[in-house]
This record gives C-alpha cells, structure tokens and sequence, in this order.
C-alpha cells in the first residue's frame, strides 16, 4: 500500500479508504481464498463454511464475492425445512385432531405412524442442531443451540422410548387408561419452526451482504490493454498490473485506477463521488477504476490494480464495518453467558416441581413442561438483534456514500455534540483562485501581465493561482529576468524591462515603497477572505492582487444542517484571524480557532474533550491526521489523502459536510433499532418462561405446548430481522 507524497496533498479525488488497514483488519486474503467468519464473533476466522464454535451460528464468506452461488448453509436448511415441513404437518393434524376428539387413527397404529413420520424430522431434519449441541458442550460454551438440542433431544427421545417400550414407565407417567403418551407431534413442529427460523436468518444475512455485491458489480470484468508493440488485445481485469497502457473507449468503464497518458474526455465519477456531473480529464488527471468514459477516448497508466483500487478498498472496508461489533453488543453477549445455564435451571426445577406435585400423569406433564422452558427460552433472536441492524446500516451508509470503519463508529455518532471542521478541502475547495486584481492606474491587464508573469517563475502555492487567473483571462505572459524569491516576504524580477516586485506589506516598507494608498482596499478584501499582495513597478506601488480559496457550493447547506442536528460546528484553521473569521461570518460558524500549527490540532481536539464534549472532527490532509484520530470520531473527507482516511472513523466518499449530518441520522436510527430488536428478543423469552413452567397453571390451567413455545421462539426471530431491514428505508 503505498500513501502520497505530502506534496501530492490534493491530489484531487484520491481513494477513499484503505482505512481498513489502519486498525487491526485483517488484509483481504489472496484472490481465490475465501476466509469465512462468524456474524457474532469476527475473531473466529476459518478457511472453510461450518460453524462458529463459541454460538454455533453459520459462518459466512468474510468479504462477499460477486459469483458467490447460493449459500451451501441456506440451501441445506431450506431442503430440511421443507422435507420436515413435509412431515410435520400431517402429524399436527393428527395431534390437533385428537384433542378435538376426532379419531383417525386409534391405539398402537397412530403411534407407530407417528413414529414414522417424526423419525425422519427429529433425526436426519434436525441434524445439525445436534452437532453444535454436541459442539457447544465439548467447546463449554453453551449457547441457543444448547437449548434446542436438549428442548428437540429430550421430547423426541422421551416419545421413543414410550412408542417402543411402553412396558418401563411407572404409573406415574401413564394416562388415565394406562397409556404412556407421546410428544412426536411437539419433537417435529419444534424441529420445523427452528429450521424456517434459520432460513429466515441465513436469507436476512444474504440481503445484508447486497450492498457489497452492487458495488462489486461496478468493476467491468476486462480492460484493454496496448502492447509494446502496439497491438491491443483485451484481457481479464485480474491480468492488469501496474504501469500497463490501457485503452478506455467512449462509453467504457475505466478498469482501474491510474493517470491520463493522452486524450481528453469527461468521466462519470458519480458512482464515487456522487456527484452527477461528470468531471473533464486531460493528460496527467487521475481515473477511478469502474467510473464511466463519456464520448471521448483516453489512453492511460494503471497505476492501482486488483485490491489497491479505489473500489476494492471500499469493498473491504464496508465488510469489516459489518463484521465489527458495536460495543453494545458486549450487553447481548453477557446476557446471552448467564442466559442459558439459568434456563436449564429452571427447567430441572420446572421437571421436579411437577413430577412431585402435578397433576397426574405427573412425570409426563413434568417432561413436556421442561422442554417447553427450554424452546421458548432459547435466545437465538438475542444474536441476531445487534449484528442484523449494524449490517443494514453499514450498507445503507455505503450507498449514501458514508463509509463506517467499524461498528463503534456508528454507535458514538450519535453521540457528538460538536463538530471541529479544517476550513481548507473541507469548508473551501482547497484551490486558491485569483479574485482581484486593483491597479493603482492603468489596466488590469498590465498589471496582472507583470505579476503572472513574474509569479510563473515562483514556487509559491498562490503563485500558481495567479497564473492560472491570467490564462484563463487571455493575457499572453512575458519571460523573467534575474529572478530572486524573498524569504517570508515575496519575489521580485525583471519582466518587460521592468523591475517588478509582488510580495507582503514587509516587502513593500523594506523597498521603502510607500503602500499606504491601498491599505484600505487591501483591508477590505483581507476582510473578504482574500490573501492580498501588493505589486511595485520600478519601485512605485502598481497595485494589488488578491487569491482566495473558494467556498464549496454544499458548504452553506451542509452548515445549516449541521446546526439543525444541534451540532456546536468549530473551525479550525492554519490561516489569518481575519480571513478566518470573514469565512466563518459568511457562513455562519459558531466558534473559530485560527493560526493552528499542523501539530497543535490533536491538542485542540483535546482541549475540547477536556470540556466535557463529544468531538467530531473533519479534516483531508495529512496534518488533519492525528486529530482525526484522537477525535471520538474522526470524520475522512473522501477528496483527500489517503492517510487521513486511514486515521478517521468514517469517510464520506465525495467529501461533502451533509454526509456528516446523514451519518447522524443513520447512527441514530441504527441504536434505536438495536434496542428494539434487543427488546423483540427479550420480551418473548422472558415474557414466555413463566407460563411454559406453568407458573399459572393452579390459579388458570395455562399451560404452554412446546410447538407454541417454538413458534414464539421463531417470531421473535422474524420480528428482529424484519425490524433491521427497515432501516434500508
């Protein structure tokens, strides 16, 4: 990975992101090597689909890939659904139609049909619940599948015994007419409810993984490559290396990132930087990979290929984003740790209580009332609840052109009462532009001749705007003679036979050259924001020039949105005092701190957190990089270097300030439809063990059956996955 050069500071439109890479995430594997992780816990990373040992939920594929076929894990769930959904259904007609008081099938006959029928559901359909109930106890880390499978074990292991050898029990477990009754029907629709509840899941997950594969789907599949010897010759994306030529016709996506050799041509870059007019290219301009040519043709370098493009890095930061865990989830997890082992209490409780004072049959009633507890109880909603939402919102984010690093990030959002933005690149647009030009007498014209002309040979950062202004005005430029540049004050040189100096009011007082008479103008365009010099022709004042660093047309909007979320907004900046207060007046900005060295930003950061505050910070360049990541969420603008994306906590990909005011939203929306799903998880649980242990059958007769228990179980499923895709809205 390389990072730019200081120099290359605005090398406009850079990558967004190798963010990824600044905190502990792993580098995406080589190509073809798929790592597969756990939703719940992304430090469990195999080479291979299975499940996680520590909550037994499917892993899955950690970077989604554009041909993933259909997962294997859904594809064998659903095929068990449907054969136990199959099965199940004629035995609950038979259960249902006995408690209506309907025969159709009598005695022995019905039990061994039932048999039958269940066999298949509660030991091929259910299989894979055993093995991580056997995982969870070798591994001691009991989870949701510890309850199914003692819940689905016991019931159907129970009715076996009592199908096959009726003769073992006790009085205390027969019927009235001395019958051992059987849970087969129970054992099945428990099995049935559980699978529908995993595929539900497994589909959910897939969704979350859309956003990832639209932007996969982005990257063409070929690009056009000029051989040495000048033949062209297409080839696989994946067969470009750096430095190769590669053709880009009219219409064609870009295939990589790298630079314009020769042709000019206007690029549609709104799939990075959401902005919908393309941007003009030339002969040295910078092409994002899988942004599309307009009608021209280009020829160029690649210069980033594979996972270093643009498009790559932002795949790979979203999927960390959406492994990463939001510290909130720690809550579900310890809850989850106490959870389990504290139902199985309560369902031996449940089995002793009855079989010492229930009603009779009373082992039978004991057996089914503890599986009940165990069904209902099984907090599989409860893993789902955290994960679910900050996956939805990672890809909602990503198609807003907000890209969280990791789950904490959308989690603190929210929190931030003020927000510190760096007024170069973030507020302004990072270019000085040539606002004025004020002779003294004479023309504009002349005046800007000489200067430009003078500033050309200048290696000033405002020199270039000067220059620039005079090009784009039609003033043909003269050479320069005996060309000298004063430290801290400005230049001077020989143009047109004339000495000409540019530089500060030091420049003008140590030439002895009297500036008084535009000291009011110069005040007032300082006032305006302008960096103002002063231009003497053989050694009288000629006039006076002045650059400024133009506003972005989505500051004001942003600002004021900004200010509506309730945020203190504070700019901070290198610049003078009084162009930095102009700025913030014409904007509306609340606090300003000027004159900031590059290092003293962190501090600043600092100072305000010291207050009490949640601080925000935004900023695009290499220096903005510490303070960004001292912020409690440092905020990358997309323009900008790739260090400072490397350093923040979010990056908006087309470096405009309403994204911070998005981000807010959506973190909000996030945390409260965590709690919510938190709260779906619980209350069915808790809400449902009392009545399963039949706390209130001496005072009402309810009782809960397990199939009950097992469709509350899977609800609680449903309502949470439904719940977080609503915040794709």
């Amino acid at each position: 990975m390389t990072t730019h050069h200081p120099s290359h500071h605005h090398d406009h439109h850079q990558h967004a992101a190798h963010h990824a890479h600044a905190t502990k995430a792993p580098q995406p594997p080589p190509s073809g090597k798929v790592e597969y992780t756990c939703p719940m816990h992304p430090e469990i990373v195999r080479d291979a689909p299975g499940s996680c040992p520590i909550c037994g939920m499917a892993l899955e594929p950690r970077v989604p890939t554009l041909e993933t076929g259909p997962d294997p894990e859904l594809v064998s769930m659903t095929r068990r659904f449907w054969i136990a959904a199959a099965l199940a259904l004629p035995l609950f007609v038979l259960a249902m139609s006995e408690m209506v008081g309907v025969t159709i099938l009598a005695g022995r006959t019905r039990v061994w049909v039932e048999l039958a029928l269940a066999l298949p559901v509660c030991t091929w359909a259910a299989w894979p619940f055993y093995v991580r109930f056997a995982q969870s106890l070798a591994n001691k880390s009991l989870n949701m599948f510890t309850l199914i499978g003692l819940g689905v074990g016991v019931a159907f292991g129970y009715s076996l015994v009592a199908a096959l050898a009726p003769g073992v029990f006790p009085q205390a477990f027969r019927n009235h007419d001395g019958t051992v009754g059987t849970y087969f029907e129970a054992a099945a629709v428990i099995v049935t409810l559980i699978l529908l509840g995993q595929v539900l899941e497994l589909r959910a997950r897939s969704s979350t993984g859309a956003a990832i594969r639209k932007l996969l789907g982005l990257a063409p599949k070929t690009a056009r490559r000029i051989e040495a010897d000048g033949r062209e010759v297409d080839v696989p994306l994946d067969h470009v290396h750096a430095g190769d030529r590669l053709r880009v016709r009219p219409g064609e996506k870009v295939p990589v990132d790298g630079v314009v050799l020769e042709g000019t041509s206007s690029v549609d870059e709104s799939m990075v930087t959401g902005e919908p007019i393309p941007v003009e290219k030339q002969t040295d301009d910078r092409v994002i990979g899988a942004t599309i040519n307009g009608t021209g043709a280009l020829v160029m370098r690649a210069e980033k290929v594979g996972s270093e493009t643009l498009l790559a890095r932002i795949v790979t930061m979203v999927a960390e984003a959406q492994r990463s865990r939001a510290p909130i989830q720690k809550l579900a997890d310890s809850v989850a740790a106490w959870f389990v082992p504290a139902v199985i209490v309560i369902a031996v409780i449940t089995f002793v209580v009855w079989s010492l004072v229930g009603p009779d049959p009373r082992m039978a009633h004991a057996i089914v009332n503890a599986v009940a507890v165990l069904i209902i109880a099984c907090p599989c909603a409860l893993g789902l609840a955290t994960p679910m939402s900050i996956m939805v919102a990672t890809g909602r984010g990503a198609a807003m052109g907000v890209l969280f690093r990791n789950a904490e990030a959308i989690e603190v959002m929210r929190q931030v009462d003020t927000l510190v933005v760096d007024k170069t690149g973030t507020l302004t647009e990072g270019k000085p532009r040539l606002e004025s030009v004020v002779p003294v007498s004479g023309t504009e014209a002349t005046l800007l001749r000489l200067a430009a002309s003078l500033e050309r040979a200048s290696e000033h950062p405002l020199a270039a705007a000067i220059v620039a202004g005079a090009e784009a005005r039609g003033i043909a430029l003269a050479d320069v003679a005996s060309f000298a540049s004063v430290t801290g004050k400005g230049v001077r040189g020989v143009v047109d036979s004339r000495n000409v100096a540019l530089g500060n009011r030091a420049m003008m007082d140590a030439a002895g050259i009297d500036s008084t008479a535009l000291a009011a103008r110069a005040e007032e365009l300082r006032a305006d924001g302008q960096t103002v010099m002063y231009v003497a022709v053989d050694g009288v004042l000629a006039g006076l020039v002045g650059v400024a660093d133009p506003i972005k047309d989505s500051t004001p909007d942003a600002i004021r949105a900004l200010a509506a979320e309730g945020l203190h907004v504070v700019m901070m900046t290198g610049d003078s005092k009084t162009t930095a207060t102009a700025v913030a007046r014409k904007l509306g900005i609340d606090e300003v701190i000027a004159e900031v060295l590059p290092d003293q930003k962190a501090a600043q950061v600092q100072r305000l957190q010291s207050q009490g505050r949640k601080v925000a910070m935004a900023g695009d360049g290499i220096n903005d990089a510490p303070a960004l990541a001292r912020a409690d969420v440092g905020i990358a603008m997309g323009t900008g270097t790739d260090v400072a994306m490397e350093s923040a906590h979010v990056t908006l990909v087309k470096g405009d300030l309403r994204g911070i005011a998005r981000a807010r939203a959506l973190s909000r929306a996030t945390m409260a439809n965590i709690r919510q799903n938190l709260f779906f998880a619980f209350v069915y649980n808790t809400a449902g063990i009392p009545i399963a242990a039949g706390v209130f059958y001496p005072f009402t007769g309810w009782l809960m059956s397990p199939m009950l228990a097992a469709l509350a179980m899977s609800l609680s499923s449903v309502s949470v996955i439904t719940n977080a895709l609503r915040l794709r809205r």
